[in-house]
């Protein structure tokens, strides 16, 4: 080892030590104080004028009587979504692949691509378009895909878009 390595791992050394006792000074100067003043909070505490029964007395009290008593039964106050015309349900949900001819699906207004589908008949449209319908020219979800719509809102919408593209 050289003699300038040698000066340098000892300085080292002595820096490290010299930080190691000042952190130890000044965590032992700072706890130094404290059983004291865990005693002077505690001697505050104690000489109130309230008594430990004052300061654990209990803040509530649970009636058991009534909660024997039976409970009326709930009403069902909410009413049931009014029907949405055709129109309303086709901008709700339909408009997403009808409208721009996504998945396979028919575009509202073109009468060649609704033409085939119309001549099968509108209980075949009916029955494609609420159970859904999976096949090489596209694919149909199941009311949509929202199970929400009542059947006679998804065939309002289909009455909808056959009577737009007739």
């Amino acid at each position: 080892m050289t003699k300038k390595s040698y000066a340098m791992h000892v300085s080292m050394i002595v820096g490290t030590t010299v930080i190691l006792l000042l952190f130890i000074f000044i965590l032992v100067g700072h706890h130094r104080g404290m059983p004291d003043r865990a005693r002077m909070d505690r001697g505050a505490l104690l000489s109130s004028a309230t008594s430990v029964a004052e300061r654990i007395k209990p803040v509530g009290q649970v009636s058991v009587l009534a909660a024997q008593t039976k409970p009326e039964p709930v009403k069902n106050t909410v009413a049931p979504p009014p029907s949405r015309d055709g129109q309303q349900v086709y901008q709700a949900s339909c408009v997403a692949c009808h409208g721009g001819g996504i998945a396979g699906a028919p575009k509202v207004n073109d009468k060649g691509q609704w033409a085939k589908r119309i001549a099968k008949g509108v209980d075949t449209l009916y029955a494609s378009a609420v159970n859904g319908v999976q096949g090489s020219a596209g694919v149909m979800p199941a009311k949509g895909g929202n199970p929400a719509l009542s059947n006679a809102e998804v065939k309002a919408a289909v009455d909808f878009m056959v009577a737009r593209s007739k």
